[in-house]
């Protein structure tokens, strides 16, 4: 943003005096970001650095020690260098001693050895820093140009990189919290260079400060997130001297600025998304709102649904023992929805209560049911990663309009239930999967299977109330799930075999049935399996 001494000492007014730096040549690229002259010894109480400091010497101190704390005030207060003409206090050269002085420290010493009108210097060297505020004003208001359109347009965030990349004139990258590359532009670099070992070379780029520079590995660094929530960080290689510019941090802020609006942006549609998804599902669940209304509605999101063949989808956790999680049911939503756009299905898609999403998918055609529904839950593994926790993918009947929607909805909700403890290879479950275990689960509100349950189990179960301690029912279980084979079922137990047959003496007793009869045994197991099914169901009024 600065002219450096370097491009002072070049100006044509300057080199009217013949200019002839004495000391301090590695301080030459030092900004100056005013000059000032003066005859004051001490002028350095007035200044706040960066200044370049023109002078006659008429004023300063005659002795060798007043000279050196003249250097050294000047330096201590940070200025960028000191020009000398000669001919009124100094002849032929300026005194050794402010040159060794000068040089000790570092600090740029000119002399000027032809007369110089000192506001001929002061004109053009402000008139340079004034062009270049200018310069870099414009710049800025480009960077807040291009950064708003990007803003507006919803950008990607791979444009976004693209575009700071192109201002900045360098390579930038945006990653994750941990440290995986999300986007990039080499800017004309090698990105296998750029990119080879980036998360051990990120991990040993650590600024200070949301935005920082670490000089030693050569990268600008800003965080991105918003609303307290960071989520990853905006970095640019700066291979200039010294610290990179102002405009660069910049650049690089606002740029992270519209990557975090964009994020925000798009959940908060998705977020509203989900809610009209969810909104019409329920209203085909509880008949909330006439079918041709629910019609209407999602034909204007995209989503035509009359006169189509339709399936219900429901997808719900396996495990419902870690409770409630709004967040996880939300993801899982997210996840569904970008799964139906990876299958190219159209469909309507949101939470249905804390443990699952459900999803009314529209078909192709009447016979790609089983293809359509493959490919959904093939798109949903990919999306939710191998790591994700374990899901039920479950499916209705298919219908041919909407007005039966509701039966094929309430289908997969019942067998996404049943199939919970089923098995683990089935990538969508329909209802001939269920099984036995799954009929009884969709029974398990049915009094009829609550009262066959108590008729063959009740005194059992009243027994175990009883006897806290001594309670049967599981031994009755080992017996009938190793197939009434007594000693499996007592090893399964951990009891001796006289023990365990003691104990089965007792559970003929209290049942009055005999256990080595095949229809009594099956009958018991049903209700066992039955009693599963009704001990996992919430009680309805």
């Amino acid at each position: 943003m600065f002219p450096t001494v370097r491009d002072i000492v070049a100006l044509d007014p300057v080199r009217h005096g013949q200019p002839r730096v004495v000391a301090g040549e590695s301080g030459l690229d030092r900004p100056v970001r005013w000059v000032h002259a003066a005859e004051v010894p001490d002028i350095a109480t007035l200044l706040r650095g960066g200044e370049l400091v023109l002078t006659t010497g008429i004023g300063l101190p005659a002795d060798d020690a007043g000279i050196r704390a003249f250097i050294a005030d000047l330096d201590e207060v940070g200025v960028a260098g000191l020009v000398v003409e000669l001919g009124r206090r100094y002849t032929g050269s300026v005194p050794k001693v402010m040159v060794a002085a000068a040089q000790r420290r570092g600090m740029p010493l000119v002399e000027l050895r032809r007369t110089t009108p000192f506001v001929r210097i002061t004109e053009a060297v402000h008139a340079l820093i004034v062009d270049a505020q200018l310069t870099e004003l414009r710049a800025t208001e480009e960077i807040h140009q291009r950064f708003t359109e990007l803003s507006v347009e919803g950008a990607e965030p791979a444009e976004v990189v693209h575009q700071a990349a192109t201002l900045a004139g360098c390579p930038v990258v945006l990653e994750n919290l941990a440290r995986q590359v999300l986007a990039y532009d080499t800017a004309g670099d090698s990105a296998e260079l750029l990119l080879d070992g980036w998360e051990q070379h990120s991990r040993r780029i650590q600024p200070g400060g949301r935005t920082a520079y670490d000089a030693d590995a050569g990268w600008l660094v800003t965080t991105v997130g918003a609303r307290g929530q960071d989520w990853g960080r905006l970095l640019a290689r700066w291979a200039g001297e010294g610290p990179p510019p102002t405009r660069l941090s910049i650049l690089l802020e606002r740029a992270a600025s519209t990557l975090a609006l964009g994020r925000l942006i798009r959940r908060d549609a998705e977020g509203l998304e989900h809610q009209i998804h969810r909104t019409l599902l329920t209203a085909l669940l509880d008949h909330a709102r006439p079918v041709d209304e629910v019609a209407l509605r999602a034909r204007a999101l995209g989503v035509p649904l009359d006169r189509r063949h339709l399936v219900g989808v429901v997808v719900r956790d396996r495990d419902e023992e870690s409770g409630v999680d709004a967040a996880r049911v939300r993801d899982l939503a997210e996840a569904v929805s970008q799964a139906l756009r990876e299958a190219t299905l159209a469909g309507l898609a949101g939470p249905l209560d804390d443990h699952a999403v459900g999803a009314l998918v529209a078909l192709p055609t009447a016979a790609d049911d089983d293809r359509s529904l493959a490919a959904f839950a093939a798109a949903l593994h990919r999306v939710r990663g191998e790591s994700a926790p374990a899901v039920v993918v479950a499916a209705g009947s298919r219908v041919e309009a909407l007005r039966d929607a509701r039966r094929s909805l309430v289908e997969a909700q019942q067998v996404a239930a049943a199939a919970r403890h089923g098995r683990r290879d089935v990538p969508v479950f329909r209802l001939p999967h269920v099984g036995l275990a799954g009929l009884l689960h969709l029974l398990r509100d049915e009094p009829r299977l609550q009262t066959f349950v108590e008729r063959e189990l009740g005194e059992l179960l009243a027994y175990d109330a009883r006897h806290p301690r001594d309670r049967l029912l599981g031994t009755l279980r080992a017996y009938l799930d190793s197939g009434r084979n007594k000693s499996a079922a007592a090893a399964a137990a951990h009891l001796s075999r006289p023990a365990f047959y003691e104990r089965l003496a007792r559970i003929e007793r209290i049942l009055d049935a005999d256990l080595d009869a095949v229809d009594t045994c099956l009958s018991l197991h049903v209700a066992l399996l039955a009693l599963d099914a009704v001990r996992e169901s919430k009680p309805k009024p």
